[in-house]
């Protein structure tokens, strides 16, 4: 398979990486325009579907997407250096497999309103008298948005 115009540069080895940014890198706006804006848009697409079973890459996608209305030389061998990343790491990635039985679990904080009042002007909608009754009423909106969920996943499965 051919590579497009300006994919391979001789000055940058392709071989394998184990880091995906260069450490005290940073990616600035100034510098030479890449030569082929629309093969870096193109990769920094593919790559943000990539992110769904590499999480580990997300925050230098993200970084190169803020990036695409004017590329530069130097993002586009980031976005390079994200691809060498990821062919020496091809054999670990997520799985998702399909199991015969579907089991739901769901966890719960009880104290997790105290906790967040000190950050969120948002008002409670239920004052609770104990931490019986607020656990209580936890558990009620743990299980009425696993319901919602529930339904949601069936109206989309049909």
């Amino acid at each position: 398979m051919d590579q497009p115009p300006g994919f391979f540069d001789p000055r940058f080895p392709n071989h394998p990486v184990s880091t995906l940014l260069v450490a005290g890198e940073t990616l600035t706006k100034d510098g030479n325009p890449c030569s082929d804006t629309t093969l870096y848009r193109l990769l920094v697409g593919a790559l943000q579907y990539l992110t769904i079973t590499r999480p580990e890459l997300s925050y230098v996608v993200n970084l190169v997407s803020q990036l695409l209305q004017l590329p530069i030389e130097a993002h586009f061998l980031a976005v390079k250096r994200i691809l060498r990343y990821f062919k020496g790491m091809l054999s670990s990635s997520l799985s998702f497999t399909s199991q015969p039985d579907l089991s739901l679990i769901s966890y719960l904080d009880a104290d997790w309103a105290r906790k967040s009042c000190t950050w969120s002007a948002k008002k409670q909608s239920v004052v609770s008298h104990s931490s019986c009754e607020s656990e209580y009423g936890a558990m009620a909106s743990t299980a009425s948005e696993l319901i919602k969920w529930v339904l949601d996943f069936e109206v989309v499965r049909l």
